[in-house]
């Protein structure tokens, strides 16, 4: 679904509308009574489908003006879904873009955000699913990314009701302990030892575990490489100063993890950690741990984030 500019408008129109004729601390008194009212129907479909249940809600909230758009009140499409060459049930034509189009009418709303979710499960949005049902930015720019929506704002927008009406705290219905979380300790070594460290694999990649008298003159050094070489590898700058037991490599990285960390499996962050040492755990590039979150690169992890590597 293609979420078009005139559609985007009159949803907004019909937000601020709202907003301006009834607040109570800032919010709108519309918003807050649909948030009640259609709460728990999206944390059934979160628990069902794996979809945030703050997504759902923003959706719903932006897309039909809080219940109030023409396609809620009389067809129960909250989604703004258009009928498509799959939809063999009732239909209605709505001004939309200019001309009359065909939209799904349902015969209640549960019925509408059910469809909603099945709309998320295909191909076009399969790598939203690696992301976890608490990262509520994740999958708002996920699904900018994936063309849900046209309008460049739309991701922030949904971002900005989740976070004014705290609708992220329904996320946390979902308990943690459901989800398969295992955090790695070490890497495999090998028994190949040259000079004073053990060179081992990690992701198929080879690399070292640094000792307290390293740098990286003296590892480029030892493995007769350059040391610009080992800089682009482990994706540092000379400033940086080596530390006993990080891991060092000896070969580009990989983009992904190992297939081990596969579709169930999430990085648990621990205090201390940032995105360039998870990185470095996994022997994959920096860029492309960002890319799978659909992170900026000002993104700063907190303890208890759960991040895809894979």
């Amino acid at each position: 679904m293609t979420l078009n500019r005139r559609h985007c408008v009159t949803a907004l129109i019909l937000m601020i509308a709202t907003l301006l004729s009834a607040q109570t601390n800032g919010k709108s008194k519309a918003f807050v009574d649909y948030i009640e009212q259609y709460k728990k129907i999206a944390v059934e479909q979160m628990k069902k489908h794996g979809i945030p249940a703050s997504i759902t809600l923003a959706q719903g909230l932006l897309e039909s003006g809080a219940g109030s758009s023409e396609l809620a009140k009389k067809s129960n499409n909250h989604f703004g879904i258009k009928c498509g060459s799959t939809w063999f049930g009732p239909t209605t034509t709505h001004f939309d873009d200019g001309r009359n189009e065909c939209f799904r009418v349902y015969s209640t709303v549960s019925e509408s955000y059910e469809d909603h979710s099945q709309f998320l499960k295909k191909e076009r949005y399969s790598r939203l699913f690696r992301l976890s049902t608490t990262d509520y930015k994740g999958w708002a720019r996920g699904l900018k990314a994936c063309g849900y929506a046209t309008s460049p704002t739309y991701a922030d927008r949904l971002i900005a009701i989740i976070e004014l009406y705290e609708l992220n705290k329904l996320d946390r219905e979902q308990k943690i302990d459901d989800m398969y979380v295992y955090v790695p300790e070490t890497v495999a070594p090998k028994d190949v030892v040259l000079n004073s460290h053990t060179i081992m694999t990690n992701n198929n990649v080879l690399c070292i575990k640094a000792n307290s008298r390293d740098t990286w003159e003296s590892i480029a050094k030892e493995f007769n490489t350059s040391k610009k070489h080992l800089l682009k590898y482990n994706e540092a700058i000379e400033q940086v100063m080596i530390q006993e037991g990080d891991i060092i490599y000896l070969q580009k990285k990989q983009k992904r993890a190992a297939k081990q960390f596969g579709r169930k499996y999430w990085h648990h962050v621990r205090q201390g950690e940032s995105m360039y040492s998870i990185a470095q755990l996994y022997g994959m590039r920096l860029k492309y741990l960002y890319k799978l979150n659909f992170r900026n690169d000002d993104y700063i992890p907190a303890p208890g984030d759960l991040l895809k590597v894979r």
